[in-house]
Formats: structure tokens, C-alpha cells, sequence
């Protein structure tokens, strides 16, 4: 989701006689990766990020729900044209089942709609995590971001209506048993874009007899961003010396791609949109890349039969 400032075309005259103030956000282009807290939504943390750095546009790759915490990658300005290439990146999760109950969100904010006194053993979970990695078909949670006729499903079903969302194929890298206890279990997954953790602990639980939801969810990765290296948002709020260690460079977004570097007569071919063709060097492999001249992304692309194809140019500075 991006947020972007928008303005009337007006003269500065007309701006005084029509009473308006003249924007002063600023240009900022790069990546931040947020902790979210528990309790925030995606877009509410984007809000407060672009008002704390000023930002005039600014967005986030990979929606968390608000009783989420972990990894959320905000982009400004320029860094915005590779949300899309950080929302293809694996995900990771750390995440807690409560058994006995199974509820219409797949989280304790939902109802519980079945119930069992069954309890599932640590071995007997075990023999079922290879069912639920590879490709796999899940259901959506009915509760979820995605859209039905025009409408967030969520939105419908928080209004009453009845939500039937199609079965998708999803890839699940790795589904591991962290910790196992009587009523509830510890799981730590890697997967791929628009597989739903919930999901996951809703099939598990039906296929297990049990029945069960998630009461505790920590995404720790997404594509090139890391728990490990994110920054809590009150730290956030402390200063602006905080703020400006934590903003990372539009490059940082495409820590996965292969990057090939141009000198600037190259970049500035690319930048007119047209391909350039990589002379002298050894026969690259074609696929996704993006153009660098001293460092600082010029483009995203692919390479071709040679050449270095643009699909998306930066507007950044050198």
C-alpha cells in the first residue's frame, strides 16, 4: 500500500487567496525495517513512519495483521517502485496454536465456531508438517485483505456477509515444530507470497482432530529484511538520530536481486528507458536484475539476450 500526498495544481497566489499552506513534507527515498508492535495495523504504522520522517510518499511491503508483530518494510519515495519485489521475497514466521478451538478470523480476535477435547501429541503433529510444505492448496482465512467483487473481505464479513473465498496454491519452504505443550504449540515457518500462517494452524488443526487457531504470530523475515535488524518503533519516536541510522538505502530493497554495474553513459542510456547492451563482460544470466552505477540502483529489469532491459527507472540523485 502506497500513501502519497496529492495536491491541486494552483499558483502560489491563488494557494494565498484560497487560504492553503504549502506542503512541507520532503523528499525521502529509501527502506526502513520496522518492528510493528502488537495491536498496530499496516497502515497505521506507515502513517506514523511518514509523519515521523516527514515523508512524502511512503508505503509498506506485506500487510501485517494488527495482532502481528515482527518484520515490516516500509518504503519512501523512490523505494516505493520495489515494494512489489520485496513482497515476492520468502516469509518467515514464528508462531503459537492454541488447540480446542477453531474460530471464523483463525485468531483469538475471531469467534469460535468448533471445539474439541482432543489433544494432539508432539509426535502425531510431527507426522503431519510434510503435508503442509511444498506447494500446498489452502483456503484464505475469510478474514484477510483479499478482495471479493470490489470489497477487502475482511470488510464483509465484519459486516455480516456471507464470504466464500477460492482454495489457492501457496508454497510452504519449511514448517518446524518449535515447542510442544499440552494445549498449544510453537511452530516457525518459511513460505512465499499470499500464504496465510492462520490458514495453517486451522487445516493443522482440523487435520489433527483437534481443532485450533493462532493466539501468537512474529514474522522474522521478509525477502531481505530481518528481525534481527529491525527497529522498534518507540525507538523510532526518540530523535531523529535514531531515525536516520534506521533509514536504509532503496538498494537495501533489492538485496536478493542480482545487481550489475554500469558506468554513466550506461546508466544514462538506461535512464532514457532504452536497453543497454553489456559489452566486455562475461555472458550474463538472464533473469530479473537491476543496474547500479557506483553503487546507486539506476533501474529494474531483466537481462535479454545480452542486454540490460529497464522496466522501472529510479529518479535518484547521481
Amino acid at each position: 500500500m502506497i500513501e502519497q500526498e496529492t495536491r491541486e495544481r494552483v499558483t502560489e497566489p491563488e494557494a494565498r487567496a484560497k487560504g492553503q499552506r504549502r506542503s512541507t513534507r520532503v523528499e525521502v527515498n529509501g527502506w526502513l525495517c520496522l518492528d510493528k508492535p502488537v495491536g498496530l495495523t499496516s497502515t497505521q504504522a506507515v502513517s506514523q513512519l511518514r509523519w515521523l520522517y516527514n515523508a512524502k510518499k511512503a508505503g509498506h511491503a506485506g500487510t501485517l495483521d494488527p495482532l502481528a508483530s515482527g518484520v515490516l518494510p516500509i518504503a519512501f519515495g523512490e523505494a516505493t517502485k520495489t515494494v512489489s519485489i520485496v513482497q515476492d521475497g520468502v516469509k518467515a514466521y514464528r508462531f503459537v496454536v492454541k488447540w480446542g478451538e477453531e474460530t471464523d478470523s483463525d485468531d483469538s480476535e475471531g469467534r469460535v465456531i468448533a471445539t474439541s477435547d482432543a489433544r494432539p501429541t508432539a509426535d502425531a503433529i510431527e507426522a503431519l508438517l510434510s503435508q503442509f510444505t511444498g506447494a500446498i492448496t489452502q483456503t484464505p482465512p475469510i478474514f484477510s485483505a483479499i478482495k471479493v467483487a470490489g470489497e477487502r473481505a475482511y470488510d464483509l464479513a465484519r459486516d455480516g456477509e456471507q464470504v466464500e473465498l477460492a482454495p489457492r496454491e501457496v508454497i510452504v519452504h519449511r514448517l518446524a515444530l518449535a515447542e510442544a505443550e499440552r494445549d498449544q504449540a510453537t511452530f516457525e515457518a518459511e513460505c512465499g507470497k499470499g500464504t496465510y500462517v492462520r490458514a495453517i494452524a486451522r487445516d493443522l488443526g482440523r487435520a489433527l482432530g483437534c481443532r485450533g487457531h493462532v493466539i501468537a504470530l512474529r514474522r522474522t523475515r521478509v525477502g531481505p529484511f530481518y528481525a534481527e535488524a529491525a527497529a522498534p518503533l518507540d525507538a523510532l519516536r526518540e530523535s531523529s538520530e535514531r531515525r536516520s541510522a534506521a533509514l536504509l538505502s532503496v538498494a537495501a530493497g533489492l538485496g536478493e536481486w542480482r545487481a550489475i554495474a554500469v558506468d554513466r553513459n550506461g546508466a544514462a542510456i538506461i535512464r532514457r528507458g532504452q536497453k543497454l547492451l553489456l559489452r566486455g563482460r562475461d555472458a550474463p544470466e538472464e533473469g530479473p536484475a537491476y543496474a547500479a552505477c557506483f553503487g546507486a540502483p539506476v533501474a529494474v529489469g531483466e537481462v535479454e539476450a545480452g542486454c540490460f532491459v529497464p522496466t522501472r527507472v529510479f529518479n535518484l540523485a547521481g
